[in-house]
């Protein structure tokens, strides 16, 4: 990308198709979408598009994808009335290896063991605070979160 107003308005143009992107996967986590869909759709290689969104977001697009599901899935794991399996399919995930392996390096606990304890431990609280107290962290909020901590 080269200086000057053509590089700024590429630049421009690459971020708006970004911000697509994280829309889109906000939108539809939960259907079958994979890089090369979303960059195709994005008008960009799939390798232009994970360089280009590491850089605006700090995490893959895959990454962010995943994320997205696993926040979906612990709000379905804290109502409690669907097996994990259920939820990882509702979620868009295909394989239950997957999902259980993201869930846990996300969250810390595997998802049959933060089903059962998030049953008792949101009871009675409105799902709006639920959702914030039990939010996972990503890895590039971890050092930010931890400083404001102590």
């Amino acid at each position: 990308m080269g200086s000057g107003p053509d590089g700024e308005r590429q630049r421009l143009r690459d971020l708006a198709r970004l911000r697509r992107v994280r829309d889109r996967i906000d939108r539809e986590y939960a259907q079958p979408l994979d890089v090369e869909a979303l960059a195709r759709d994005a008008h960009m290689s799939a390798g232009h598009l994970s360089r280009q969104f590491r850089a605006a977001y700090g995490e893959s697009p895959y990454s962010y994808l995943m994320t997205r599901r696993i926040e979906r899935a612990m709000a379905l794991l804290r109502r409690g009335d669907l097996s994990v399996t259920e939820v990882c399919f509702a979620v868009g995930c295909s394989s239950l290896g997957t999902f259980s392996t993201r869930f846990t390096e996300l969250v810390g606990v595997p998802p049959s063991v933060y089903r059962r304890e998030a049953a008792g431990e949101t009871e009675g609280m409105p799902s709006c605070v639920a959702k914030q107290v039990t939010r996972p962290v990503r890895n590039r909020e971890a050092s930010a979160t931890g400083t404001q901590l102590g």
